[in-house]
């Protein structure tokens, strides 16, 4: 059983789930119609993939995390095979451009979803075996190394947006044991060149910033999104035009029920609704941080850090590009958006961070 002070996050996150489930029914059902003559065609999928997320987190909730430390580098041995492995035609599933999922029946499965966790598992474990960070090439070279091998298979495919987050989730676990600021200004000025060859050696990915920057300059192209999840948001008002009762989920805004999910969220809802949900992620995510900052064992600790930052990091970009202070970069709402390897393995994950809250009580 968990512990009682863990159920309000239990309750935060199957509450996030539940209105997840209902609003990809809302935003996808004409959608749904039209391509498959279902309108529910999304929403039972959805609630498969929230039930067996469901069923992980209640598994993960109860694993001995600690004794399974040894099997992380078996873990992210197995994740960069299958980014590789994804990469072959036949194996790997090309959609919209990327080749990303592998095919299981109808169903698609995203193997970065499960590298994230994996090269967060590592950069705990690196981290708790060098105590302190005070030599960039012996205490951080190793873990840099590991997470550029990955994050280069996953450019391969391409995904920008994944890559961006699981680095970022190293980062946090990085700053959170207590590396020298010099090593972040080294790995900013290196970063910064890479981002920067990265957006010039793609056209969409400079199409997409140009549209960042003046949306207008090409709105039926690449700014064609943005305006269109601008338009759902405004009129939602205060309390917004009801459940279903958006007008942008109808073929104005492209496949409603993944990344800008929270776009028709807020026009049926309003600022009430979007404020609540909001307010419903950053509870989660301090929960997160504080299982984080009580737990006793470093690597744990690590871990839990890595779990709360991916999570945060994902919120934190979709809601940007959503209103466009980001670039649109293809990264889904935990828990929200349609999605099966993205929700099942959120839940994963978050199963594994109450884990680590009750550890100190199986001590």
């Amino acid at each position: 059983m968990f512990e009682r002070k863990r159920w309000p996050l239990t309750l935060a996150i199957f509450l996030c789930t539940f209105l997840g489930v209902l609003q990809v029914y809302s935003a996808s059902a004409q959608w749904a119609q039209y391509k498959f003559e279902d309108s529910a065609y999304f929403f039972k999928r959805q609630l498969l993939f929230a039930f067996l997320g469901f069923l992980g987190y209640a598994l993960f909730s109860h694993i001995d995390l600690k004794k399974l430390e040894k099997y992380d580098c078996f873990f992210y041995l197995s994740s960069l095979l299958s980014l590789l492995l994804v990469l072959i035609p036949g194996i790997g599933v090309l959609r919209n451009g990327s080749r990303s999922w592998f095919a299981v029946g109808s169903l698609l499965v995203q193997p970065s979803e499960f590298f994230k966790i994996a090269m967060i598992f590592m950069a705990a474990k690196w981290c708790s075996t060098h105590a302190r960070m005070r030599k960039f090439g012996r205490d951080l070279l190793g873990i840099l190394l590991m997470m550029g091998i990955g994050f280069a298979l996953i450019m391969l495919q391409p995904d920008f947006g994944s890559g961006i987050v699981m680095v970022c989730s190293i980062i946090v676990i990085l700053l959170v044991a207590d590396s020298p600021i010099s090593y972040f200004v080294r790995m900013g000025l290196v970063g910064s060149l890479g981002l920067v060859g990265l957006i010039l050696s793609a056209p969409y990915r400079l199409e997409r910033i140009t549209s960042f920057m003046n949306p207008w300059s090409d709105p039926l192209g690449s700014g064609f999104q943005i305006i269109q999840s601008l338009y759902a948001i405004a009129p939602g008002a205060l309390f917004g035009k009801g459940f279903n009762g958006s007008i942008q989920k109808r073929f104005y805004l492209p496949e409603p029920q993944t990344d800008f999910i929270f776009a028709i969220f807020a026009e049926e809802h309003g600022f009430i609704g979007a404020f609540l949900l909001i307010a419903l992620y950053v509870f989660i995510i301090y929960q997160g941080y504080r299982i984080a900052a009580e737990c006793e064992d470093v690597y744990l600790s690590y871990v839990a850090s890595g779990i709360t930052a991916l999570f945060a990091i994902q919120v934190l970009i979709n809601l940007g590009v959503v209103v466009g202070l980001f670039p649109v970069t293809g990264i889904t709402l935990p828990l929200f958006s349609y999605g099966g390897s993205s929700l099942v393995v959120m839940l994963c994950s978050l199963g594994l961070l109450i884990s680590i809250g009750n550890a100190k009580r199986r001590m």
